[in-house]
């Protein structure tokens, strides 16, 4: 394994969740020299520095301070910490004959639910203790490292045409087992949760906890070219991005270089932390403010920004080449996607477009587009919610991988390397 892609199965193995992804990506920025600044304070900054803003403990906007005037603009990159997958309910435990107890969950996002099934399975998330201030409770990062779960599929003996096609309901079929002898199982989570913390249960008020897969991040393929884990969409694009920002915060630019890490982008982006609120628009205009700017320089500012949107892409898949476009379909392997699409779905068009080809190519990248099946539709991503809040210059970007949205999804070493590139000469510039 090089050492981006060896580096990214850590980081994959340290996000096992959408806090753990802000919390693993804040602790390598501060190692960096970024300190964090509070949105409820004034802010003094100069050029050249390194600071950052968390939002609700999964979404994270890092920048470094151009050289030049306050009205100099943006080069951003914009990716997203959270992937498809299971949050457990409140008062999640279900008993069952025998004494076995499963956990009532939700379906997050659009994961593929039937690769979920017969792999050791864990929890991960948030939890929020009681403080002296009700409202500002004292917040708490959980992670159980070892395997907790299973949701066992039913067996072909009782189900002879699973193969066949096997409809799958979420609150029946989903449901992870947690135990088979449980005497009490009423306050389970809560229990295993303050045991972990070394915390009085007493203390737990609520929590955002969610099961992820514990395999680890691997290499594969004949030379180690293909990487296979959970969560590569998007924590691929958040490494290469943050990476990229690390590797080129010394190198001078009047403008102002953004890493922007919201949520929520697999169930819409409309929360305070996703990409259609107006955090990413506070955040710019009190740079520019904090530069002593004014309305006209911030205006001026977005102006003179260009984004990338980096959220992956469907690769071309070998046993379906039906389902995609005649003759845009990015192969693994080949380089970064640009992503077009005639409704509007992504922001990019022919200018924007044109910027990132010759970004890649500057870089020595080769890049690939992508264009959905007129028959098939596509979803939208970061870039257009962005613009409805920011009316920036931008594309919509991704490295290629097979099954996304499945529990374990494909991506290809070199276009991690490749995108990295791409990024670390956007953020030169």
């Amino acid at each position: 394994m090089t050492d981006h892609v060896k580096d990214l199965c850590n980081f994959l193995d340290a996000s096992p969740v959408n806090f753990w992804a802000v919390e693993t990506t804040r602790r390598r920025l501060e190692e960096a020299g970024f300190t964090e600044l509070d949105m409820r304070e004034r802010w003094t900054i100069a050029p050249g520095d390194r600071r950052y803003v968390v939002k609700n403990g999964s979404a994270i906007f890092a920048f470094v301070v151009g050289d030049g005037e306050a009205s100099d603009g943006f080069h951003l990159i914009a990716a997203h910490s959270d992937s498809p997958g299971f949050r457990i309910k409140p008062n999640c435990e279900m008993p069952c004959e025998g004494g076995a107890v499963k956990l009532n969950t939700e379906v997050y996002g659009g994961p593929i639910l039937y690769t979920w099934f017969d792999r050791p399975l864990s929890v991960a998330g948030r939890v929020m203790l009681r403080s002296e201030n009700p409202l500002q409770p004292r917040s708490r990062l959980v992670r159980f490292d070892r395997p907790l779960l299973v949701i066992p599929h039913l067996a072909i003996h009782f189900n002879r045409a699973v193969n066949e096609g096997n409809k799958l309901s979420k609150q029946k079929d989903m449901l992870p087992v947690v135990a088979l002898d449980c005497k009490e199982s009423k306050g389970l989570i809560r229990r295993l949760v303050a045991e972990e913390l070394g915390v009085d249960e007493a203390e737990i008020i609520d929590y955002d906890l969610s099961l992820y897969n514990t395999a680890k991040a691997e290499t594969t393929g004949l030379d180690g070219e293909m990487v296979c884990s959970g969560r590569l969409d998007d924590l691929s694009m958040v490494h290469a991005g943050l990476t990229a920002l690390l590797e080129k915060a010394d190198t001078r630019s009047a403008h102002t270089r953004v890493l922007a890490v919201f949520d929520n982008e697999e169930t819409g982006s409309g929360t305070k932390q996703g990409a259609a609120s107006p955090v990413l628009e506070h955040i710019l205009r009190r740079i520019v403010m904090a530069r002593g700017g004014d309305e006209t320089d911030y205006m001026r500012a977005v102006a003179d920004s260009f984004m990338i949107s980096a959220d992956n892409a469907h690769g071309f898949h070998p046993n379906y080449g039906e389902k995609y476009d005649p003759t845009n379909h990015p192969t693994l392997g080949h380089g970064p996607c640009i992503k077009v699409n005639a409704n509007c779905k992504y922001m990019t068009d022919a200018d924007s477009a044109a910027v990132f080809a010759e970004i890649c190519r500057q870089a020595g990248v080769p890049c690939q587009y992508f264009v959905n099946h007129s028959d098939v539709a596509g979803g939208s991503t970061l870039g257009n919610i962005l613009t409805s809040q920011v009316p920036l210059r931008g594309v919509d970007m991704g490295a290629p991988l097979w099954a996304m949205h499945s529990a374990c999804e494909t991506a290809s070493s070199a276009d991690h390397r490749y995108t990295i590139a791409a990024f670390a000469r956007f953020f030169e510039m």
